[in-house]
């Protein structure tokens, strides 16, 4: 047999090489978000517009529990934390991850030994944090909801009821369809925004239960709606929700909770509750059912669980709270969050340089989400 001429190997060993590029898997984004309550991350490759998700992790750590009482952080709660993070590496590790962001919110925004915490994460775990503010929360959650927004209404309230914090965004939808809406590629406008120091856990370690339910129920949404308060840059669009050309949007653990409920699930499904219309009646109808339930009860609600049995009154009435100031016939509830946005945010081409100097100049109020 003849010996292939050094010509014929070259070609194969290109090919061969071609071949290798071709079969390289598509890049990998992830995002880590370190909440009051929860650790989560996705990773996943983008798929068109969106992604498609490779891998996922969620944990209930409770970062914040007895955050309200000390100030501080607890030796417990960090090593709850520090141990799913170091899941969260693990599977960094393992994928062919090309980007990633890791955030903190308000459990180590307010935690005197926050950002001494955040250090030993990066000690243990080798994840660097960004510790970011209540504004960047909000209009996190905004992005990872975009393709829940009804852009037929004038406007949608984004509701992201946290561990230690509510995250508000009101986001103009009229003049989003004006600058051509989703197909424009832009994201929608948001007007204004607020954060309130109000969560699941730092409300219900403020209000132990009680066995006279619907009193301490009310003084939990009492204490919420006083926090929550309207700024300046949301009041014009009152009137817009008053004459019914607005809705809300729910991207929090409480909203999709209170769905499992109204839709008496078996068991959590997320195709089923992501993107879900609920009539805001129907959302305060699973609250008032839960409210009836004592900590066993909520437990057995099987979309509920253990985990959440003596958080989710306390989300409910945060909800209500909010609802009841910027009343809406609908609701679509997002089983999406923080990481959403993250993960879109990386996956998006940078905008040209001459841009992001116009944009940067905007005040708060009015820049795009």
């Amino acid at each position: 047999m003849a010996e292939p001429s050094p010509r014929d190997s070259g070609g194969r060993e290109a090919a061969g090489r071609r071949r290798k590029r071709r079969r390289a898997p598509p890049p990998v984004y992830g995002a880590i978000d370190l909440g009051t309550n929860n650790c989560r991350m996705l990773l996943a490759q983008k798929s068109g517009p969106s992604f498609r998700v490779v891998d996922a992790f969620s944990r209930v750590v409770r970062l914040g529990e007895g955050l309200h009482a000390t100030g501080a952080l607890s030796d417990s709660a960090m090593d709850r934390a520090v141990e799913a993070l170091k899941v969260c590496a693990d599977k960094l590790g393992r994928q062919n991850v090309v980007k990633h962001r890791a955030i903190a919110t308000q459990a180590c925004r307010h935690a005197s030994n926050g950002e001494a915490f955040l250090e030993r994460v990066r000690t243990e775990t080798g994840i660097v944090f960004d510790l970011i503010s209540p504004e960047e929360e909000a209009r996190l959650a905004v992005h990872g909801c975009v393709d829940l927004l009804d852009h037929e209404r004038d406007a949608a309230l984004v509701i992201d009821i946290g561990g230690g914090s509510t995250e508000l965004s009101w986001v103009d939808l009229a003049e989003w369809r004006r600058r051509g809406g989703p197909e424009s590629g832009g994201r929608p406008p948001m007007k204004s925004w607020s954060s309130a120091p109000v969560g699941v856990v730092t409300l219900s370690e403020r209000f132990p239960e009680r066995e006279d339910r619907e009193a301490w129920y009310n003084e939990m949404k009492a204490f919420a709606s006083r926090l929550l308060k309207t700024p300046r840059g949301a009041r014009s669009m009152r009137q817009v929700f008053e004459e019914g050309r607005a809705h809300l949007v729910g991207t929090s653990g409480t909203v999709t909770s209170m769905a499992g409920v109204h839709l008496n699930l078996p068991r959590y499904d997320r195709s089923k509750v992501d993107g879900l219309w609920m009539g805001c009646d129907e959302a305060i109808a699973a609250c008032d059912r839960l409210k009836s339930l004592d900590v066993a009860g909520r437990a057995k609600e099987p979309t509920i669980g253990s985990d959440r049995a003596e958080l989710v009154l306390a989300g409910c009435a945060i909800y209500e709270a909010v609802a009841e100031k910027w009343p809406a016939e609908r609701l679509r509830v997002g089983d999406r969050g923080l990481r959403e946005g993250m993960l879109l945010n990386l996956m998006r081409k940078p905008k040209r340089r001459r841009n992001r100097r116009k944009t940067s100049s905007t005040g708060v109020e009015g820049q795009e989400a």
